[in-house]
């Protein structure tokens, strides 16, 4: 007879592993443990042109009650015509600084050339320098040292000279 202990094992070591069927017989007793199939859908055309679904595969209906209203402060403000949006390149990690403890790269009020590095983008553990590819004067700093950005996600504002 087994114990519930070790069923309980033997099905997570079963679950860890490739295996897809455990047998084991012990003194008369007799345990089989079989992971459920994970069977694809297989869809073949007919001659009168319906579908036919030969290994159904079970769903989940997620529904939702409820409308998802973006709060005004977090809808995106119009940006001003004469003003330059330093965006985003990459998804990754917007840092101000070079290092913890270091001064910014730019604060709002700075000037900045061409070449000027504005921030240090992290993304899989690569550091990326932006530099602001525009000469003028920092307007806004519009994400937080830490935070998550976007592909083409406006970083910084500047009016150009």
């Amino acid at each position: 007879m087994f114990k519930l202990s070790e069923i309980k094992e033997l099905i997570k070591l079963v679950d860890q592993t490739s295996l897809q069927e455990l047998e084991i017989e012990n003194e008369g007793s007799r345990l089989l443990i079989r992971k459920p199939n994970k069977t694809e859908q297989v869809v073949a055309a007919q001659p009168a042109a319906s579908l036919v679904a030969q290994q159904p595969v079970p769903q989940a209906v997620v529904q939702t009650s409820a409308a998802v209203n973006i709060p005004a402060a977090e809808a995106p403000a119009a940006i001003p015509s004469n003003l330059h949006t330093i965006v985003s390149p990459m998804v990754g990690t917007f840092y101000e600084a070079p290092a913890p403890g270091a001064a910014p790269f730019v604060s709002k009020g700075s000037s900045v050339k061409e070449t000027t590095i504005v921030c240090i983008i992290e993304a899989m553990k690569l550091m990326n320098e932006i530099e602001a590819e525009v000469k003028g004067q920092i307007v806004e700093v519009l994400v937080e040292n830490g935070q998550l950005v976007e592909y083409g996600q406006p970083l910084f504002l500047v009016k150009p000279e």
